[in-house]
């Protein structure tokens, strides 16, 4: 009977944990459309930013002989110093989401450092500060919360002191790595370069159609302040990926766990069953080995 007493205990167990497990895919799924929804708006945003970047990028290329010469533009072709931000969730129960992005950081670290390159890192999320700080990493920047709960203000202060940084000449390079939405059952890692700006991500080369209108003097001012918001919404937009990607893995994770809880229960009843009918066939022997003792 202690037996049969322990397997009903652990099927109990198992089914409360079975409920816990599907009610928080249930919350990850209800938190996943949201953040999709404003991921959605967020790109159409980053889209036209993007778009007026290029436009305003065109008119000073054409007007400069020599090409684009502004220090956002500046690609150093053997860089010192780098500085890795990447994007962690503040807690776990997300499957491999964390170990993935911190996986890509530590090649990106091994692959500069073999170039004889400087790597700072600068964190955002829990998980990702307590794995290097458990491995003994100095971190220039740490934040938790703000991967939990994306925060334009908050975003924009963020990377405003790492590119303060790139400005002053203490690093001349800025890498963001962070594991993206794809759809509801998938995640990729983007690894994007934030400063200086890519100009791949810039059709620098195709021809203006637009009307807009600069002055010569303004156009540095202009392109200057056009690349401080283009730097901020990509990071308050990685934020915003990362998140919905986050939600998506849990998702998975704990529809994943519901399952194996239910697997587990069956095959704990099954268990059950049989130790109940043993126990059952036991006394019944008993009863007719009494009964044939005393004939």
């Amino acid at each position: 009977m202690a037996n049969l007493k322990e397997i009903k205990r652990k099927i109990g167990s198992v089914k409360n944990t079975q409920k816990t497990t599907n009610a928080m895919k249930l919350v990850s799924s209800a938190k996943l459309r949201r953040t999709e929804e404003l991921a959605k708006r967020s790109r159409v945003y980053a889209a036209k930013l993007t778009e007026l970047l290029n436009e305003i990028a065109q008119k000073m290329q054409k007007a400069n002989e020599e090409g684009l010469d502004n220090i956002y533009f500046k690609e150093v072709k053997k860089p010192q110093t780098v500085d890795i931000i990447f994007i962690t969730a503040d807690k776990g129960l997300c499957g491999g989401f964390n170990a993935q992005t911190i996986k890509r950081v530590n090649q990106l670290i091994a692959e500069y450092k073999s170039e004889g390159v400087k790597v700072r890192l600068r964190a955002v999320g829990r998980k990702g500060i307590d794995y290097f700080k458990f491995n003994n990493v100095d971190l220039n920047n740490e934040i938790v919360g703000l991967s939990a709960a994306p925060d334009y203000a908050e975003a924009a202060e963020f990377i405003s002191e790492v590119s303060q940084a790139y400005i002053n000449g203490e690093t001349d390079r800025i890498i963001m790595v962070h594991n993206g939405y794809v759809n509801m059952i998938s995640q990729e890692i983007r690894e994007d370069q934030v400063l200086p700006v890519d100009p791949s991500k810039l059709d620098l080369s195709s021809v203006s159609t637009s009307e807009l209108e600069v002055e010569p003097d303004d156009d540095d001012t202009l392109l200057d302040a056009l690349v401080k918001r283009y730097v901020e919404y990509s990071m308050y937009y990685s934020l915003i990926d990362s998140l919905a990607a986050e939600h998506s893995a849990r998702m998975q994770a704990m529809d994943a766990a519901t399952k194996n809880a239910k697997e587990m229960v069956k095959t704990l009843t099954v268990a059950y069953n049989k130790a109940r009918q043993e126990a059952i066939t036991t006394e019944l022997i008993e009863i007719i080995s009494g009964m044939e003792s005393m004939k």
